[in-house]
Protein backbone atom coordinates (compact mmCIF):
# COMPACT_ATOMS: atom_id res chain seq x y z
CA UNK A 1 0.00 0.00 0.00
CA UNK A 2 1.53 3.44 -0.67
CA UNK A 3 1.97 5.94 1.71
CA UNK A 4 0.13 8.86 1.95
CA UNK A 5 1.23 11.89 0.40
CA UNK A 6 1.97 15.65 1.80
CA UNK A 7 2.73 18.95 0.22
CA UNK A 8 4.89 20.98 2.62
CA UNK A 9 5.83 25.05 1.78
CA UNK A 10 9.11 24.52 2.43
CA UNK A 11 10.68 28.72 2.99
CA UNK A 12 14.10 27.36 3.82
CA UNK A 13 13.60 28.67 6.95
CA UNK A 14 14.34 26.69 10.48
CA UNK A 15 10.26 26.79 11.43
CA UNK A 16 9.91 24.98 7.57
CA UNK A 17 12.38 22.46 8.13
CA UNK A 18 10.92 21.56 11.32
CA UNK A 19 7.61 20.96 9.65
CA UNK A 20 9.07 18.60 7.25
CA UNK A 21 11.03 16.66 9.85
CA UNK A 22 7.39 15.99 11.29
CA UNK A 23 5.58 14.79 8.26
CA UNK A 24 8.40 12.25 7.26
CA UNK A 25 8.66 11.31 11.11
CA UNK A 26 4.67 10.52 10.35
CA UNK A 27 5.87 8.02 7.37
CA UNK A 28 3.99 10.27 4.68
CA UNK A 29 5.76 11.00 0.90
CA UNK A 30 6.98 14.85 0.77
CA UNK A 31 6.41 16.58 -1.65
CA UNK A 32 8.27 20.12 -0.82
CA UNK A 33 6.84 23.43 -2.34
CA UNK A 34 9.09 26.63 -2.50
CA UNK A 35 7.39 30.23 -3.71
CA UNK A 36 10.00 32.59 -5.37
CA UNK A 37 7.46 35.66 -4.60
CA UNK A 38 10.72 38.19 -4.85
CA UNK A 39 11.76 38.80 -1.62
CA UNK A 40 14.96 40.14 -0.97
CA UNK A 41 17.34 37.49 -1.48
CA UNK A 42 17.62 34.17 -2.97
CA UNK A 43 19.67 32.45 -0.03
CA UNK A 44 16.46 31.40 1.43
CA UNK A 45 15.22 29.30 -1.54
CA UNK A 46 18.84 27.80 -2.07
CA UNK A 47 18.82 26.17 1.85
CA UNK A 48 15.27 25.09 0.55
CA UNK A 49 16.64 23.00 -1.87
CA UNK A 50 19.44 21.48 0.57
CA UNK A 51 16.57 20.70 3.43
CA UNK A 52 14.61 19.36 1.14
CA UNK A 53 16.83 16.92 -0.24
CA UNK A 54 18.79 16.03 3.29
CA UNK A 55 15.07 15.62 4.77
CA UNK A 56 13.77 13.23 2.36
CA UNK A 57 11.19 14.97 -0.05
CA UNK A 58 10.05 13.01 -2.76
CA UNK A 59 9.92 16.51 -5.43
CA UNK A 60 11.04 19.96 -4.50
CA UNK A 61 9.09 22.40 -6.62
CA UNK A 62 9.83 26.03 -6.75
CA UNK A 63 7.21 28.47 -7.99
CA UNK A 64 7.46 32.00 -9.56
CA UNK A 65 4.83 34.89 -8.45
CA UNK A 66 5.45 38.77 -8.20
CA UNK A 67 4.67 39.78 -4.91
CA UNK A 68 7.20 42.19 -5.48
CA UNK A 69 5.01 43.72 -7.75
CA UNK A 70 2.22 44.55 -5.09
CA UNK A 71 4.89 46.00 -2.60
CA UNK A 72 3.66 47.22 0.41
CA UNK A 73 6.55 44.68 2.60
CA UNK A 74 10.39 45.34 3.50
CA UNK A 75 10.58 41.80 2.41
CA UNK A 76 9.89 42.73 -1.21
CA UNK A 77 10.64 46.48 -1.47
CA UNK A 78 14.43 47.17 -1.01
CA UNK A 79 12.73 50.66 -0.40
CA UNK A 80 11.61 49.71 2.96
CA UNK A 81 14.15 49.17 5.79
CA UNK A 82 13.99 46.06 7.74
CA UNK A 83 13.58 46.87 10.91
CA UNK A 84 16.38 45.67 13.29
CA UNK A 85 14.67 46.48 16.88
CA UNK A 86 10.98 45.48 18.14
CA UNK A 87 8.22 47.29 16.85
CA UNK A 88 4.86 47.98 18.01
CA UNK A 89 2.08 46.44 15.82
CA UNK A 90 2.30 44.23 12.74
CA UNK A 91 5.64 44.79 11.30
CA UNK A 92 6.70 45.90 7.67
CA UNK A 93 7.73 42.41 7.19
CA UNK A 94 4.61 41.52 6.86
CA UNK A 95 3.62 40.67 3.06
CA UNK A 96 0.00 40.76 2.34
CA UNK A 97 -1.76 37.98 1.58
CA UNK A 98 1.57 35.63 1.11
CA UNK A 99 0.32 32.63 2.92
CA UNK A 100 -3.01 32.99 1.34
CA UNK A 101 -1.00 32.59 -1.76
CA UNK A 102 1.25 29.86 -0.80
CA UNK A 103 -1.35 27.50 0.23
CA UNK A 104 -3.60 27.94 -2.32
CA UNK A 105 -0.66 26.91 -4.93
CA UNK A 106 0.10 24.53 -2.62
CA UNK A 107 -4.28 23.31 -2.09
CA UNK A 108 -4.04 23.52 -6.03
CA UNK A 109 -0.78 21.15 -6.44
CA UNK A 110 -2.10 18.99 -3.30
CA UNK A 111 -5.49 17.78 -5.51
CA UNK A 112 -3.41 17.34 -8.44
CA UNK A 113 -1.08 14.73 -6.37
CA UNK A 114 -3.84 13.42 -4.76
CA UNK A 115 -2.23 14.37 -1.55
CA UNK A 116 -4.42 14.03 1.69
CA UNK A 117 -2.53 16.87 3.80
CA UNK A 118 -0.87 20.33 3.32
CA UNK A 119 2.15 21.47 6.16
CA UNK A 120 2.79 25.18 6.79
CA UNK A 121 5.12 26.06 9.92
CA UNK A 122 3.47 28.78 11.02
CA UNK A 123 3.66 29.52 14.83
CA UNK A 124 1.29 31.97 16.86
CA UNK A 125 3.99 32.19 19.98
CA UNK A 126 7.70 33.55 19.24
CA UNK A 127 6.64 35.15 16.22
CA UNK A 128 6.46 38.31 14.40
CA UNK A 129 2.53 38.94 14.89
CA UNK A 130 1.33 38.55 11.28
CA UNK A 131 -2.16 37.79 10.99
CA UNK A 132 -1.79 34.52 8.73
CA UNK A 133 -0.25 32.60 11.47
CA UNK A 134 -3.16 32.32 14.27
CA UNK A 135 -5.42 29.09 14.42
CA UNK A 136 -8.25 31.05 13.52
CA UNK A 137 -6.36 31.58 9.64
CA UNK A 138 -5.46 27.72 9.91
CA UNK A 139 -8.67 26.90 10.22
CA UNK A 140 -10.65 29.37 8.06
CA UNK A 141 -8.33 28.50 5.01
CA UNK A 142 -9.10 24.74 5.94
CA UNK A 143 -12.94 25.74 5.65
CA UNK A 144 -12.23 27.54 2.45
CA UNK A 145 -10.20 23.88 1.09
CA UNK A 146 -12.96 21.88 1.86
CA UNK A 147 -15.58 24.16 -0.08
CA UNK A 148 -13.34 25.40 -3.05
CA UNK A 149 -12.35 21.60 -4.66
CA UNK A 150 -13.38 18.95 -6.28
CA UNK A 151 -12.14 16.73 -3.64
CA UNK A 152 -13.45 18.80 -0.66
CA UNK A 153 -17.02 18.58 -2.38
CA UNK A 154 -16.48 15.06 -2.68
CA UNK A 155 -15.43 14.31 0.48
CA UNK A 156 -11.70 14.02 0.38
CA UNK A 157 -10.35 17.13 1.71
CA UNK A 158 -7.18 18.11 1.93
CA UNK A 159 -6.11 18.82 6.14
CA UNK A 160 -4.55 21.70 6.66
CA UNK A 161 -1.68 21.22 9.25
CA UNK A 162 0.48 23.41 11.33
CA UNK A 163 1.84 21.29 13.75
CA UNK A 164 3.97 24.15 15.15
CA UNK A 165 1.26 26.67 15.80
CA UNK A 166 1.32 27.16 19.26
CA UNK A 167 4.97 26.03 20.08
CA UNK A 168 7.63 27.96 21.78
CA UNK A 169 11.07 28.47 19.65
CA UNK A 170 12.63 26.80 22.23
CA UNK A 171 10.62 23.21 21.66
CA UNK A 172 10.34 23.78 17.82
CA UNK A 173 14.30 23.26 18.18
CA UNK A 174 14.58 21.33 20.73
CA UNK A 175 11.41 18.49 18.42
CA UNK A 176 13.74 19.21 14.95
CA UNK A 177 16.78 18.45 16.66
CA UNK A 178 15.63 15.08 17.89
CA UNK A 179 14.16 14.50 14.00
CA UNK A 180 17.93 14.99 12.78
CA UNK A 181 17.05 18.02 11.40
CA UNK A 182 20.79 19.92 10.76
CA UNK A 183 19.33 23.58 11.72
CA UNK A 184 22.63 24.92 10.07
CA UNK A 185 21.01 24.75 6.71
CA UNK A 186 18.62 27.17 6.63
CA UNK A 187 18.40 30.38 6.44
CA UNK A 188 15.92 32.22 8.90
CA UNK A 189 17.03 35.72 8.15
CA UNK A 190 14.91 38.88 6.79
CA UNK A 191 17.70 40.01 5.06
CA UNK A 192 20.66 37.31 4.99
CA UNK A 193 23.70 37.63 2.57
CA UNK A 194 23.79 36.01 -0.82
CA UNK A 195 25.82 33.23 0.60
CA UNK A 196 23.09 33.04 3.33
CA UNK A 197 24.62 34.56 6.12
CA UNK A 198 22.48 36.21 8.64
CA UNK A 199 22.00 39.58 10.20
CA UNK A 200 21.68 38.83 13.76
CA UNK A 201 19.52 42.04 13.88
CA UNK A 202 16.18 41.61 12.65
CA UNK A 203 13.00 39.84 14.12
CA UNK A 204 13.66 36.82 13.18
CA UNK A 205 17.02 36.55 14.03
CA UNK A 206 16.48 37.30 17.28
CA UNK A 207 13.65 34.77 17.97
CA UNK A 208 15.81 32.07 16.46
CA UNK A 209 18.76 32.86 18.47
CA UNK A 210 16.41 33.30 21.56
CA UNK A 211 15.11 29.63 20.66
CA UNK A 212 18.68 28.09 20.59
CA UNK A 213 19.64 29.68 24.04
CA UNK A 214 16.49 28.87 25.59
CA UNK A 215 16.77 25.29 24.00
CA UNK A 216 20.51 24.81 25.16
CA UNK A 217 21.57 24.10 21.82
CA UNK A 218 24.51 25.44 20.23
CA UNK A 219 23.38 28.05 17.06
CA UNK A 220 24.49 26.89 13.95
CA UNK A 221 23.70 29.82 12.02
CA UNK A 222 26.08 31.21 10.10
CA UNK A 223 26.16 35.31 10.73
CA UNK A 224 27.89 38.61 8.76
Amino acid sequence: MSASRAVVLLSGGLDSATVLAIARARALECYALSIAYGQRHEAELTAASRVAEALGAREHRVMQVDLAGIGGSALTDRSIAVPETPTEGIPVTYVPARNTIMLSLALGWAEVLGAEHIFIGVNSLDYSGYPDCRPEYVEAFAHLARLATKAGVEGRPCRIEAPLIAWTKERIIREGTALGVDYGMTVSCYQADAGGRACGRCDSCRLRRAGFEAAGIADPTRYQ
